[in-house]
């Protein structure tokens, strides 16, 4: 039987086997306080990590150099910790601080563009995130099966959609439909940004619902580290989206 999903792809129902699913007593077991904790120590370490990033990039820096050490290592990391989840007390922090440079170095692209909009994207991101855990702490969305589904598939063709466009970035120097859908700022392109802010709006739920599932069964200690990286990668999500709708109202 399936307890839970999550179209977070490092917050799956797999990783939680081996622990009370497969009736395993560890001892020491994920707790929600646990959790928030370290969700607080990897948000700290994201965050001086972009300051860094930010830094450097006012400092003539080529802020390319840490967007791609942070994308590329970040994703190594992530895709080790899949495999490796009982090593994430020490690559979810590494992971935050890569992310703090890919983030960072974006962050100060568009602030030297649009000054002060970064920090309109931060303040929206915090309000978004405390007014998603009040949705979901009393219930107004019921994350249902059903539920789940509906944005696992539409998380599931975003990631699809962004990656086709990686590649052909990659391979024409132009990602396709990029001056139509994800650059653009036109009422199509503000319509679809706006769509990619309640979509990871709504992961955030999902997130919290594993969450909460994991510390019900009583998940070992070490997934506090990797739910709360989970949860690190949904934010990251929502404050990118949320900065480039704003960005697009500024150009619009």
């Amino acid at each position: 039987m399936a307890w839970f999903k999550s179209s977070n792809p490092v917050l799956q129902e797999k990783h939680f086997e081996g622990t009370v699913l497969e009736g395993v007593s560890t001892g020491q077991e994920m707790t929600l306080k646990g959790t928030m904790n370290k969700f607080g120590i990897l948000l700290m370490l994201m965050i001086a990590s972009t300051l860094f990033a930010w830094s450097q990039f006012y400092k003539g820096s080529d802020p390319k150099v840490f967007m791609y050490i942070g994308v590329f290592g970040g994703l190594a990391l992530a895709l080790l910790m899949a495999f490796k989840m009982h090593w994430s007390p020490v690559l979810a922090p590494a992971y935050a601080i890569l992310e703090g440079l890919f983030v960072g170095a974006v962050s100060a692209m568009y602030n030297f563009v649009y000054p002060g909009l970064p920090a309109q994207a931060v303040a929206l991101t915090l309000l978004v995130c405390l007014v998603m855990f009040l949705i979901y702490r009393f219930r107004i969305i019921k994350v249902t099966s059903r539920f789940r589904t509906i944005v696992i598939t539409a998380t599931a063709a975003v990631a699809l959609f962004y990656l086709i466009q990686w590649i052909t970035y990659v391979a024409t120097g132009t990602a396709v439909l990029s001056a139509t859908f994800t650059n653009a700022a036109t009422p199509l392109g503000i319509g679809f940004s706006i769509l990619m802010v309640a979509l990871a709006s709504l992961n955030l739920l999902l997130n919290f619902d594993v969450i909460e599932k994991g510390v019900e069964l009583k998940a070992p200690k070490y997934m506090e580290w990797y739910g709360s990286f989970g949860l690190l990668v949904t934010v990251v999500w929502l404050y990118l989206e949320i900065l480039r709708l704003l960005g697009k109202f500024q150009r619009n």
